[in-house]
């Protein structure tokens, strides 16, 4: 008897609903950081998650002179993609009734600081390169055609791993208020 799939289930009304009304497809994410202890310029936080505001603390990397004490906005971006990969993986696979018996989705991200700290010019400010390894275990009844399938669905799904393929435009917008 094949077992029941909760992405199945969870997942086909909502594209019925995406069909019948293409806006409702479209979400936003969000985090914030409103600037506590001002005086700490190595330490912040940022709340993720409009309605759930988690509060997350964020250090800077020792490269550019922090303490590296808490996650910096480069682990977050690598955890972003590993996280994304990972539970699109998941999910492909529950509704592929595909049984994984570990995962393991490490992200990496390549940079040259001296970009960032202004010592050579020529020298971008951003990752130069990314990585994404992936090891799954699966039971030895799986045949190859199906892991494949998980494996390009899972790349073809992942939200943030298509974002940076694509390099998505961010639109800056800034307000200075002066005050006495």
């Amino acid at each position: 008897m094949l077992k029941k799939s909760i992405i199945k289930e969870r997942q086909q009304p909502l594209m019925e609903k995406y069909i019948e009304n293409p806006d409702a497809a479209f979400i936003t994410d969000m985090a914030m950081i409103e600037g506590k202890n001002l005086d700490d310029p190595l330490h912040t936080s940022v709340t993720i998650n409009e309605k759930l505001k988690v509060d997350f603390p964020i250090g800077v990397h020792r490269a550019v002179g922090g303490d590296h004490d808490f996650p910096n906005s480069g682990d977050l971006l690598c955890a972003a993609l590993a996280s994304c990969f990972d539970t699109a993986l998941r999910m492909i696979a529950n509704r592929l009734d595909i049984t994984l018996i570990k995962t393991k989705i490490i992200a990496t991200a390549h940079v040259d600081v001296r970009g960032t700290l202004q010592l050579k010019k020529d020298v971008p400010v951003g990752f130069q390169s990314m990585g994404l390894e992936i090891e799954i275990t699966v039971l030895n009844s799986v045949q190859t055609e199906l892991t494949d399938r998980l494996l390009k669905a899972t790349e073809r799904s992942c939200i943030v791993l298509q974002t940076l393929l694509r390099g998505t435009p961010v639109h800056v917008n800034s307000k200075i208020i002066l005050t006495e």
